[in-house]
């Protein structure tokens, strides 16, 4: 009883509610990338717009955003060439390399670990977290 307590009194609820709702109309409309897609442009928007008003308040960027924005927009692109273009078998290394598509998602791929590294160095060096 103590758990359900809990959890409405943290509002994980409406979390938990719109997102099953949005579960479910995207299941029944049958798309479920395409709503995906536009909640990673709404995350980017959000994490620009957070740069924007933190360099607005404090006069400074914190560069943690934007590699936010550009981890999400690299994990959007990622998605779009893995499910809605890539329609070949990868069998070998030189069918991965010989496919334009297949080599996009390579890149995407080191691009995407390029930028965790990017993210987790800006944590640690941040000013913030200096002491």
């Amino acid at each position: 009883m103590e758990k359900i307590k809990s959890f409405i009194h943290s509002k994980y609820y409406i979390e938990l509610l719109i997102a099953s709702i949005l579960f479910i109309v995207a299941f029944a409309t049958n798309s479920m990338i395409e709503v995906i897609i536009a909640l990673l442009y709404f995350i980017i928007m959000l994490e620009v717009v957070r740069a924007v008003m933190s360099f607005v308040r404090e006069k400074q960027i914190q560069i943690i955003f934007l590699i936010n924005a550009f981890i999400i927009l690299a994990l959007r692109e990622f998605i779009v060439n893995v499910v809605k273009i890539n329609k070949e078998e990868i069998t070998s290394i030189d069918a991965l390399l010989s496919s334009s598509t297949n080599f996009h998602i390579l890149i995407f791929g080191g691009v995407l670990l390029f930028l965790f590294v990017l993210r987790w160095l800006s944590i640690i060096t941040s000013p913030d977290k200096i002491s």
